[in-house]
């Protein structure tokens, strides 16, 4: 009897230990989860707040978002993903907006040249000039600027930054093998980003910087576009181009005209 009674007191404190690991986890568990839902919570409150403050910017309920102040704004740059690149409705609604807006130079992207083919024809019956020659049904094309009668819209693909790089290094270096040819002196390059920039502005890859970027899709980046172009822009995800809003896109573009810019030296 007494040896029993001490193999109880021997396997009762693991026991206890064991209870307690099993209650402390399951309280780590709910803080963590309880954590979560407080961060959703708080997530869709944001997204809400948006939402709403969105459809009533988009029937003119607030003055302050009537006349925007686009000084900064020169260029305005869109970057769609390229699945919903073939919703050209929502595309052209967009340009319409912007248009409203007095945005004056707009840059379309997507990385597979969709919008080159899509928009490409529509806009060419309604310009006045093209100051870059390209062909509408070929994705590899050139970037394609369009030029009406109160803006312009450019189109970019992922080929546009691919080949601007390949022909300002095949630019670069053709011009200093021939300048080594001349002088006779076979020193190392060393390109500066001023010598990139001239190579770029050279062969026909050099246009306006975007102020602003508005990104359209699931992804959060700039899917590719011409990182030269992004030196000092604001890059805004809008979420989906389906959920596309009127008063969102003049919600952005207010925030960026009361923002100001440091440039370093």
């Amino acid at each position: 009897m007494a040896m029993a009674d001490d193999v109880t007191r021997v396997l009762k404190p693991p026991s206890l230990k064991l209870n307690a690991s099993i209650i402390l986890k399951l309280i780590l568990v709910f803080c963590w989860y309880l954590m979560h839902l407080l961060v959703c919570l708080v997530h869709i409150m944001a997204s809400l707040k948006k939402w709403l403050l969105s459809y009533i910017i988009s029937f003119g309920l607030l003055s302050k978002y009537q006349n925007l102040q686009l000084d900064m704004l020169n260029c305005l740059a869109v970057v769609v993903d390229s699945e919903e690149a073939t919703d050209t409705r929502k595309i052209k609604h967009l340009l319409c907006w912007l248009l409203t807006m007095d945005i004056k130079y707009i840059t379309l992207y997507d990385m597979q040249g969709l919008l080159k083919k899509t928009l490409g024809n529509d806009l060419m019956s309604l310009t006045k000039t093209s100051t870059r020659s390209c062909s509408v049904d070929d994705v590899k094309t050139m970037a394609s600027v369009f030029q009406m009668e109160k803006m312009t819209v450019e189109i970019l693909s992922l080929s546009d930054g691919k080949e601007g790089i390949a022909k300002a290094a095949s630019f670069l270096c053709s011009k200093y093998m021939k300048d080594d040819s001349v002088s006779c002196n076979k020193s190392e390059p060393a390109f500066t980003e001023s010598d990139v920039a001239n190579a770029l502005n050279a062969i026909g890859y050099c246009g306006p910087e975007p102020q602003l970027l508005l990104i359209y899709g699931p992804a959060r980046c700039h899917l590719g576009f011409p990182p030269w172009r992004l030196t000092y822009t604001e890059i805004v995800h809008m979420g989906s181009l389906r959920f596309m809003n009127y008063g969102a896109i003049l919600r952005e573009i207010y925030q960026f005209s009361k923002k100001h810019q440091n440039y370093g030296t």
